[in-house]
């Protein structure tokens, strides 16, 4: 049975300023889940996310107090093994809190599959690949900074398909920006921006109409979540494709966008959808439509970032690859065993359950108390 649930609140500082429209983050707060079975196993969850409420309507406070105050008591004394039934109790009961629910699941998967001593992929289909491109988002803002960054990355051999974020300036200024980093590392890599909603229609068909012709491969979300109509018309104007990320909060407005031709790729989410289920649910509905997927993070930590490792190393199509690298954003690892980046790819794990196991001391300096 369950017999405890413990929700930690960790804030880790950030390598460099990592500046997105909504926010720069110099710290991210990790939101670990701690779940102890009768049995003697246990399992974790993470449930992250970015810039407090910048970014979405969960924060890592909200979400502490609601799994400790409102959650855990529904669950506690349920059968342990039992992840269905007790997600079916908790989306009945609780209405939200997406991110909150992904890491109970994740926390009761990685105990499960621990228990029958398989990886946590074996319980979510099966795994098709054992390794994950991994974009690195360049963020700094300034130029030259994330020219020199993507060049060391490439000397490093960690990525070779770099994201600017872009949105918080004038159009024209972050249409220069993009394209002086496409210039300088040429055609051997790939750039693709993330506009976090931050542009209007009319803004969209200035900037992407330059960025299109400058080289640019893929345009995340430049338009408001709820303007699927804009997004629909913007992916049927431009051939650059056109990928929908903070409109994508679980399967039913994964069909409502996929049935309306308003993204040519989604970005997977595991807590944005509400739980690893759910976002392969979100990547079926997308292969059914046609739809590309690309593998999101939510810049977690180790634990949530081996989550979705095992849930995207299932999807037969991954053709935008993935951008887990945040545990490679932070200046500490919580993990005993850092997840294994090499030769721009990020090793799937293979032991039981997440496969990986977190570093309780260095947790215990970490946490917020």
């Amino acid at each position: 049975m369950i017999k405890s649930i413990e929700t930690i609140l960790a804030d880790v500082p950030t390598i460099r300023p990592h500046k997105l429209s909504v926010t720069t983050m110099s710290t991210q707060t990790l939101v670990l889940v701690r779940v102890r079975c009768g049995d003697g196993v246990e399992g974790w969850g993470e449930a992250t996310t970015i810039g407090g409420l910048n970014y979405g309507e969960e924060s890592p406070e909200s979400i502490k107090t609601n799994i400790d105050t409102h959650i855990a008591p529904l669950l506690i004394g349920m059968e342990a093994s039992q992840v269905a039934k007790a997600m079916a109790k908790l989306r009945k009961a609780i209405q939200g809190n997406r991110f909150a629910k992904c890491a109970i699941e994740t926390a009761l998967l990685d105990a499960q599959a621990r228990r029958l001593g398989i990886p946590l992929s074996e319980l979510l289909g099966g795994r098709v690949r054992d390794e994950l491109p991994v974009a690195w988002t360049l963020a700094s803002g300034d130029t030259a900074k994330d020219i020199a960054e993507a060049e060391k990355m490439l000397e490093l051999r960690r990525h070779r398909i770099f994201k600017l974020k872009i949105g918080a300036r004038a159009v024209a200024d972050d249409v220069n920006h993009v394209l002086a980093i496409k210039r300088a590392l040429g055609d051997a890599v790939s750039i693709r921006v993330d506009v976090n909603q931050a542009w209007n229609e009319l803004q969209a068909i200035e900037a992407i109409t330059a960025l299109e012709a400058g080289g640019v491969d893929l345009i995340e979300q430049p338009v408001p979540a709820h303007h699927k109509a804009a997004m629909a018309r913007l992916a049927q104007r431009f051939s650059v494709p056109l990928m929908a990320d903070e409109a994508l909060q679980g399967p039913l407005t994964a069909y409502d966008y996929a049935t309306s031709a308003a993204a040519d790729v989604f970005a997977v989410k595991i807590t944005q959808s509400g739980g690893l289920v759910q976002a392969g649910q979100v990547a079926t509905v997308a292969q059914l439509a046609g739809v590309a997927l690309y593998g999101g993070t939510m810049l977690e930590g180790g634990v949530g970032t081996a989550a979705s490792a095992h849930l995207f190393s299932t999807f037969a199509d991954l053709s935008f690859g993935t951008e887990l690298f945040g545990p490679l954003l932070l200046t500490e690892e919580v993990l005993q065993e850092p997840l294994v980046y090499k030769d721009f790819m990020l090793q799937v794990p293979t032991g039981h359950g997440l496969g990986v196991a977190v570093d309780t001391d260095k947790l215990g300096r970490l946490r917020r108390h």
